[in-house]
């Protein structure tokens, strides 16, 4: 339990003064708006700045979720005064300066996700000394809908506009605007890589970690057919000034219809093979190339990077799914004619595996592994410098062998919240102390490059193809997985588009 005084810290921001609370020796301001409430007129619209307050604002809880899918039935449910775009810092020191400052951007298929997840509290981060901020951005339909009169890519906006409240006032928390560093994990990681080549992010940020970058990313004739889809469902046309007549809490409950009957739908192809009917969309404005094209092409090049993804990434959703043990021949030769590059290719290259197994590397591949080493190999060949892990460490909880190195297991391990939210599942039990150290270790990885820029290994070449192998005794490497790497040398992440794949 987090140890609280009674008289708490007090800084002022651009918008006024702000009171927060000293945990185990760290400050802490949660709540803090960045921009303000997108509801009424904001409505479906980018993000506006945040409105002054007058006197001393209280920072001590939360602000509320944003609206957000119930497909997994765990919504945390939202504030009726829509003030969702709000921010969180831990500073070991308010009144120090230059310290360096590590941003979360949570994931969630960008349909899910809240900074105030008890497994993202920053105060283990902090205590290492550095500043760190979390916050909230729109998902699902109010984020990444691509309606007719509404801004694209409105999640992400809200990404930006977090990180020009940082610019100018983190230094009132101890941080250094000029020492940036954007960490975050699956969805959060895709927002990364936008942001690393999206115009309006440029100078916002020097560093990245992103942990399990996903490939999904939509052209607009996609995004607008799924719009589409949503909206008639409620019955409307796919118009952001007729959707936001209606609630954010039955835009989203219509979005969740849609996305739990995309598998019927073949003309939306591999986003409806994986059931996601958000993505980032590639409008040419907001987001001007998919991240891979991009950063090849020279943007981003001044970023600095460490990049990586789990061994098992997709052994959690099968879990979730139910699939576990239910994978046939079938099922298997179906996800390799929509998703691998050469279907009889990928079975010469595992011979002897069953169908399970199969279905699981490609959906891994396609989904997570393959994106990200291709963010590190396109960052690397624009002259860049790009820093690749691979989690292999098998967590017991679950039993090791049924989710292995799964999606999201690098998450306890981040914040050093052992017990924290899924941290349960996924670890399972009292934490040892092996689990402790090897909390301590990623985590001294991170805050030093957050510091420096150099994590402990050396920079990706693909040659050699140096890599952090995060293990109970990690190590460097060579890439473990050289055999899905030629596999997809080929292939283009483009983004995903209206149209059919072989069934």
């Amino acid at each position: 339990m987090s140890v609280i005084e009674s008289v708490g810290p007090e800084v002022r921001v651009t918008a006024g003064r702000l009171r927060g609370r000293m945990e185990d020796g760290v400050a802490v301001f949660r709540g803090v708006p960045f921009a303000r409430p997108p509801v009424g007129d904001l409505r479906l619209a980018a993000p506006e700045p945040a409105e002054p307050w007058d006197g001393v604002r209280e920072g001590g809880a939360f602000g509320p979720p944003p609206p957000q899918s119930n497909l997994l039935g765990t919504s945390p449910g939202t504030g009726s005064d829509g003030d969702w775009l709000t921010a969180n810092v831990w500073t070991p020191a308010p009144g120090a300066a230059g310290l360096s400052v590590m941003v979360w951007i949570q994931g969630g298929g960008y349909m899910y996700g809240w900074s105030g997840d008890p497994l993202f509290d920053g105060g283990v981060l902090a205590r290492d000394g550095v500043v760190v901020v979390t916050f909230n951005y729109r998902v699902s339909a109010e984020g990444f809908g691509h309606f007719e009169g509404a801004p694209a890519n409105r999640g992400l906006l809200d990404q930006v506009a977090a990180l020009r409240w940082i610019r100018d006032d983190i230094a009132a928390f101890g941080g250094d605007p000029d020492r940036v560093t954007l960490f975050g994990e699956s969805a959060g990681a895709g927002s990364i890589a936008a942001l690393m080549t999206m115009p309006r992010a440029a100078g916002l940020f020097r560093r990245a970690i992103a942990q399990s970058v996903p490939g999904l990313f939509f052209t607009p004739e996609l995004a607008a057919d799924l719009a589409g889809a949503v909206a008639g469902r409620l019955g409307l046309p796919p118009s952001a000034s007729e959707l936001a007549r209606r609630s954010p809490e039955q835009l989203n409950d219509a979005a969740d219809a849609v996305a739990d009957a995309m598998g019927g739908c073949p003309r939306w192809g591999r986003a409806a093979h994986v059931q996601t009917p958000f993505a980032p969309v590639v409008d040419g404005e907001v987001l001007p190339a998919v991240p891979w094209r991009a950063l090849a092409d020279g943007a981003g090049r001044d970023v600095e990077l460490v990049v990586g993804h789990t061994r098992d990434e997709y052994r959690l959703f099968m879990m979730l799914k139910g699939e576990t043990g239910q994978i046939t021949p079938d099922r298997a030769s179906a996800a390799l004619r929509v998703l691998a590059p050469d279907p009889d290719a990928y079975r010469a290259a595992h011979p002897g595996i069953g169908a399970e197994r199969l279905y699981e590397l490609v959906h891994s591949d396609w989904l997570f592994r393959m994106p990200s080493l291709r963010l590190a190999e396109a960052t690397h060949q624009a002259g860049g410098r790009a820093h690749l892990y691979e989690l292999t460490w098998a967590a017991p909880g679950m039993g090791g062998d049924v989710l292995g190195a799964c999606h999201g297991l690098g998450l306890p391990l981040t914040f050093g919240n052992l017990t924290a939210g899924a941290a349960g599942l996924l670890i399972g039990g009292e934490p040892t102390a092996q689990v402790a150290e090897l909390s301590a270790r990623v985590r001294a990885a991170w805050t030093a490059f957050a510091a420096t820029g150099d994590p402990g290994w050396p920079a990706y070449e693909p040659a050699g193809g140096h890599t952090w192998i995060i293990d109970t005794e990690p190590a460097i490497a060579a890439y473990p997985e050289e055999t899905s790497r030629r596999l997809w040398a080929g292939h283009t992440f483009d983004p995903l588009t209206l149209a059919a794949v072989p069934s």
